[in-house]
């Protein structure tokens, strides 16, 4: 893991959001994206060398949705960046974490992806991401 990539935080309406944040670091938004596969859109802001991602769901049953009804509006996971994310996939199963994808997906901001269960990470969900090349 090089760097922490992003920040992910659930929101429930990305509008409302997205001007909660634009106000808080005095700069709009420069992508917004929808991952189908996942049911969310989402929408990056800067802050220096930073990246936060906001997510809002798209359908009741997608993670966020799920997310949002049980735990609330707040940080959803912290997502590093890898070199090789397949390497480091079958290294953190061998360390024993427990991999929610046993092989990497399209994710936004053109990144492969995948999830280390919380319950392996001490309640965080950490994504691993990958720039696609």
């Amino acid at each position: 893991m090089r760097k922490i990539e992003h920040i992910g935080i659930a929101v429930k309406d990305l509008e409302v959001s997205n001007l909660v944040f634009e106000k808080l670091f005095g700069v709009p938004a420069y992508k917004f994206e929808e991952v189908q596969s996942e049911g969310v859109t989402t929408s990056f802001f800067m802050n220096g060398p930073n990246k936060i991602e906001l997510l809002a769901a798209t359908s009741p049953e997608s993670p966020i949705a799920k997310f949002l009804e049980k735990k609330g509006e707040g940080i959803h996971h912290i997502a590093f960046d890898v070199e090789d994310i397949v390497s480091e996939i079958n290294r953190l199963k061998g360390e024993g974490f427990i991999v929610l994808n046993e092989v990497p997906k399209k994710g936004a901001d053109n990144k492969l992806v995948a999830f280390l269960h919380p319950k392996s990470t001490n309640g965080v969900l950490i994504e691993l991401c990958q720039e696609i090349k």
